[in-house]
């Protein structure tokens, strides 16, 4: 599952010592059925007494009545000797429960256990041990009203028709809303599904349809083929009124997607990109896809980015569907890393899946790091290598919290499981697994991935399955015959011979630096300190905390690489201890470790080492790589939070940027300065805040003003030129309010029938949006759009009106989900907490309707965290930690009181405290003396 891109404890226990965990996985005294009766099993997690083959799951979706009905028939293999079946049901009227044995057809008790999602089926006679039987039952229940089960989406045609379709969503703990199942991911089973509709709809599941047939009241029943062995989680179905098109993979494999008939026009792109990345990962993984077809639908209500259902793979509409005319090169970025995170996927998720949701990053941190691989081969156009950086910024930033949690951590209830898809496990995970292929070399990274892969095609995995599957790798018996790459890197470089240029005789150990990386949470500050020759390192926990004993007991066994000024061949160490040291062949004016940010660490220069690298930078800044350059930026601001350097230093590195061009280094510089002043922007300082709005204006000046107002250029150059136009204008920087003003009463003029080019846009609106007149326009505009990206951006352009009655409005209309779709509410309740005029709205609005927003989107869910963390993340008094502290904690433990982005909403605004009680002195001295300076310099 992908989250989408706004949306920007303890060691692993195995799975089978879970039930172990105390308060969270047992029931706190013995439980009590609905009935009155007592519950034979007092643990979240089902008994391993039984476990599904094959389900039959007959449907019937009702779209006028909104409810559905159904029966499914279990075949179950029995492990012991029982006569309680113990299965998943949440909010299901079941009935009719019957067990289909070989001596014939019994009734079954049921109870039912709400607090865990449970029914007990109870037998008069026993289960036996190694012998096969099946249950049956009928079930019943609404169709959901939120974004999970499965639930009612709708759309509004162009003439104004409102049609309604049913859709599903199962990951993480969902799809016990839908039907009774065994609902975690290690019991696998094969699925025959079949669904009644009317003649007007259509209905797609994972497989294809093998035939339709005509019910009496001229029902239609479609029967699909039975899928291959999956986890319930990948089960889909939508019942609807799409349309689709179709082409067919080099493999043969029939790819379709599904949209609302009016935006079939807008396929094109995804069509295509999805038959030539499911052909590169055929290819790359050496394993054939194993269906006969790929679906992917644009799903007008969805929660999340996209789900990687297998064979019918569901995403928001912004995430497939593209219009040449009206969509970005960043539209295009992200709709291509969209479906090659979904098709990655189907090989690292479906076909070999974690055990249990604490290794969930083996989905999902893979999918995430498959698409900067994938695309980089297929679409080298899209340049993605120069944003894969960006990604490990944010996995830092939420690192960087005590409250941060291990990439594999124990979870057990829905809520926790939720938790689990943050940063941490996508972001984090793709960045350790880069440094991995990085540490390994790609050929050997490829060899042992495919090696897993295969290993547990259609089984489940834990951490070490991964990490045994990448050691040894030439010693294998079953290294695929017929990868001639593969035999051929095996006969030139025994893994053995690779460990040698890690500076390191010992055999390596893939497990024992893994788990170093896997198995803590945070990750490692490398202090460098050069003296002559001779380089002293030193490794601790980055940590944003003012207690120091937080930081304690944390080692890594950290990859480094490195280059110098005399050299730009990259060396490579392996730190495996607190502190260590490597000699250099002679001196040197510099030293960058962490050669490209390959590695998820950050290196602190001690003595002249920061000095070295801003002399550097100011006379020959690409003499360093652009990713060299970013990580440099973020490096140094986020060590000032620690105290480790002074901000006047930082400020002293941030003057090169006005020699800077490269996408990821000037974003990350505007990344690092910008949340200085919008720190200040909550705080009643407006000198300071808008003598620091000049000095970042002033450093991208040059860039700015060369920026063309047309869409030309390479991808990055087009990203880059959107994110300054639109920066310059908010900043109000003369020639960008003239240029955008002009452009937008024009386009207005039009009735916004005059093309504007689409890297220019956003700029456009935000200058427009500044009127009453100029909002309610771009609402015109936003209402009757067909164009899924238009439309997104009128949507964040609105959220920057500086008129407070139109910035309640807009919150409302999107609660209210009739024009302005529900899904959009968090983004658009974050868009204006980052207002100067709407951060307090923002606030406000989330504490007033706090109950409908978890009932919607669900507790622990990454947009409830998103909404959390971001609204709350640019406070900087007391006073403010003081309110946000006594709403949250005003909440119970079934409103969220629990949640992890709780902790990190606080821990969040308690350092920005912090950095502006130590730093502010600092910035209006610098600031100071740089107007200074600057004034000198032009006399």
């Amino acid at each position: 599952m992908l989250v989408p891109l706004l949306l920007l404890l303890l060691v692993s226990v195995p799975p089978s010592l879970g039930a172990q965990l105390p308060n969270q996985n047992q029931a706190k005294e013995a439980p009590i059925a609905t009935n009155g009766q007592p519950f034979p099993w007092d643990r979240m997690r089902l008994p391993k007494t039984v476990s599904p083959l094959h389900y039959d799951l007959n449907l019937h979706p009702n779209l006028t009545s909104l409810d559905f009905s159904g029966v499914v028939r279990i075949e179950l293999d029995v492990h012991e000797d029982t006569s309680t079946v113990i299965l998943h049901s949440k909010h299901l009227q079941i009935s009719g429960a019957l067990l289909l044995a070989p001596e014939g057809v019994k009734p079954l008790q049921v109870l039912e256990y709400p607090r865990f999602h449970q029914l007990a089926l109870l037998s008069d006679s026993v289960l036996t041990k190694g012998r096969k039987y099946e249950v049956q039952l009928g079930f019943a229940a609404n169709l959901s009203d939120s974004f999970h089960g499965f639930y009612k989406s709708s759309y509004r045609t162009s003439s104004g028709e409102v049609r309604v379709l049913a859709s599903t969503q199962f990951e993480a703990t969902f799809a016990r809303g839908a039907f009774p199942c065994f609902d975690e991911p290690a019991f696998k089973a094969n699925f025959t599904i079949r669904i009644i509709r009317e003649p007007r709809h259509i209905a797609i599941s994972n497989m294809p349809k093998v035939k339709t047939v005509e019910l009496p009241g001229g029902l239609l029943e479609d029967h699909f083929d039975t899928t291959v062995k999956m986890s319930t989680y990948l089960v889909a179905y939508v019942v609807s009124d799409f349309l689709s098109v179709s082409k067919t993979t080099q493999h043969g494999v029939k790819i379709s997607i599904y949209t609302v008939p009016e935006k079939i026009d807008q396929t094109a792109f995804a069509l295509d990109a999805a038959v030539k990345l499911l052909d590169f990962y055929d290819d790359y993984f050496d394993i054939p896809y194993p269906l006969p077809k790929q679906d992917l639908a644009a799903i007008p209500d969805f929660q999340s980015g996209a789900m990687e259902n297998w064979g019918l793979t569901t995403y928001r509409e912004t995430g497939l569907l593209f219009d040449p005319d009206k969509s970005s090169a960043s539209d295009k970025l992200a709709i291509a890393k969209v479906i090659a995170h979904e098709l990655a996927h189907q090989w690292f998720g479906n076909l070999v899946t974690m055990e249990w949701w604490n290794d969930l990053w083996l989905n999902e941190g893979f999918a995430k790091f498959m698409e900067y691989v994938s695309l980089h081969i297929t679409y080298p156009e899209l340049q993605v290598d120069d944003f894969f950086l960006g990604k490990c910024f944010e996995a830092m930033d939420v690192d960087s919290l005590s409250s941060s949690h291990p990439v594999s951590t124990p979870v057990e209830n829905p809520t926790q499981i939720q938790e689990m898809f943050d940063d941490v496990s996508y972001d984090k995970g793709a960045c350790i697994l880069n440094m991995l292929r990085d540490f390994l070399t790609p050929e050997a990274f490829e060899i042992g991935i495919i090696r897993y892969l295969k290993r547990y095609s259609y089984q489940n995995t834990v951490n070490s399955h991964l990490w045994e599957s990448l050691t040894n790798l030439c010693d294998s018996d079953d290294l695929v015959e017929g990868r001639i790459k593969h035999r051929e890197y095996c006969s030139k470089h025994k893994l053995q011979s690779e460990a040698s240029k890690w500076h390191s005789g010992d055999e390596l150990d893939v497990k024992a630096i893994m788990d170093t990386w896997t198995l803590q949470e945070g990750f490692p500050l490398v202090t460098v300190e050069v003296r002559g020759r001779e380089v002293r390192l030193s490794q601790e926990r980055y940590l944003k905390t003012d207690d120091p004993s937080l930081t304690e007991g944390f080692l890594w066994q950290i990859p480094l690489t490195y280059m110098t000024s005399a050299s730009s061949t990259i060396r490579r160490f392996l730190l495996k201890t607190k502190t260590d040291v490597l000699y250099l062949p002679e001196e040197v004016d510099w030293v960058k470790f962490n050669v490209d940010m390959s590695g998820y660490y950050m290196v602190h220069y001690a003595g002249e080492g920061w000095n070295s690298i801003i002399k550097l930078l100011q006379h020959n800044h690409t003499a360093l790589s652009s990713n060299d350059r970013a990580s440099l930026i973020q490096n140094v601001f986020q060590l000032v939070s620690v105290g480790k350097v002074r901000l006047d230093t930082a400020l002293e590195l941030s003057l090169y940027l006005s020699r800077e061009t490269a996408v990821m280094a000037v974003t990350q510089g505007l990344g690092e300065l910008v949340p200085l002043y919008k720190l200040m922007e909550k705080r009643d300082m407006a000198a300071l805040e808008n003598q620091m709005k000049g000095y970042i204006v002033d450093l991208f000046r040059g860039l700015i003003d060369r920026q063309e107002w047309a869409d030309s250029g390479s991808v990055s150059e087009r990203v880059l030129r959107s994110y300054l136009l639109l920066f310059a204008c908010v900043r109000n920087h003369a020639p960008c309010v003239n240029k955008a003003t002009r452009l937008f009463n024009q386009w207005k003029e039009s009735d916004g029938d005059m093309s504007l080019p689409v890297d220019i846009t956003m700029a456009v609106f935000m200058m427009g949006v500044r009127t009453p007149e100029g909002f309610d326009f771009l609402f015109e505009k936003y209402r009757h759009s067909m164009q899924m990206s238009f439309r997104s951006r009128l949507k964040s352009a609105m959220a920057w009106s500086p008129q407070t009655d139109k910035l309640q409005w807009l919150m409302e209309q999107s609660l209210h989900g009739e024009v302005m779709k529900t899904q959009d509410l968090p983004d658009v309740i974050v868009s204006i907490s980052k207002n100067p005029h709407g951060y307090k709205l923002a606030w406000d609005f989330l504490r007033a309707h706090w109950h409908t927003l978890i009932k919607k989107f669900d507790l622990g869910s990454s947009t409830i965290s998103f909404l959390v963390t971001q609204v709350t993340n640019q406070y900087s008094t007391r006073e403010m930690l003081h309110e946000v502290r006594s709403f949250f904690g005003s909440l119970t433990e079934e409103t969220g009181s629990e949640m992890r982005c709780i902790q990190q909403a606080y821990e969040t605004i308690e350092d920005n405290i912090r950095w502006m009680d130590t730093n502010l002195p600092l910035l209006q001295a610098w600031l100071d003396k740089r107007t200074h300076r600057v004034s000198h310099e032009d006399l």
